[in-house]
């Protein structure tokens, strides 16, 4: 079963102008108990702030918050996902840009933020099988066995009777139809 970004994404996504202070940043996200605000310029995305970009930009330094505007601690470039990508992909950029949280965009719109933690709630061993799957296209390995168990690159299935055919593991009734 494919899961796709707008599945499981938030819709509702807290903004906030660059040229706020880092301070505003804070109190709005004390507000809206948010971990991440989407930082914005002439209302189109340009970066993300989280908390704890306040505590090792502002907090660490010992910087004065209501003096530090947004634009100049924000995370950039802004890392983002379209709503039809599968979660798959998601990890896989999160994995990759060691993130957390990522916006949802279309046509430079934000329409909703996806995270870990959204993605462990959809179902927990969702994770591990994600981990999983990404690991096995991820690892170049050795064929030893001709049969194996795992997840169906073709259908996402779990099976115990995964073959590799034309470096893709597929179970019996994928390899079937690819006949």
């Amino acid at each position: 079963m494919v899961i796709l970004v707008k599945d499981i994404m938030k819709k509702k996504v807290v903004t906030i102008d660059g040229d706020k202070s880092a301070k505003q940043a804070g109190e709005l996200m004390a507000k809206t108990r948010k971990g991440s605000i989407i930082v914005t310029r002439k209302n189109k995305p340009v970066g993300i702030i989280s908390d704890s970009d306040l505590i090792k930009r502002i907090v660490a330094k010992n910087l004065t918050s209501n003096r530090v505007k947004i634009k100049n601690v924000m995370s950039k470039p802004l890392i983002t996902i379209k709503p039809e990508d599968e979660i798959l992909d998601a990890v896989k950029k999160m994995k990759k840009s060691n993130i957390h949280r990522l916006p949802v965009v279309v046509e430079g719109k934000i329409v909703g933020m996806v995270s870990l933690t959204d993605i462990a709630r959809t179902s927990p061993e969702m994770v591990d099988l994600l981990e999983y799957r990404l690991k096995m296209k991820e690892t170049p390995f050795a064929i030893k066995e001709k049969f194996t168990s795992g997840i169906c690159d073709s259908c996402g299935n779990y099976s115990d009777d995964l073959a590799n055919t034309d470096d893709q593991w597929l179970c019996e009734d994928c390899r079937e139809e690819a006949e």
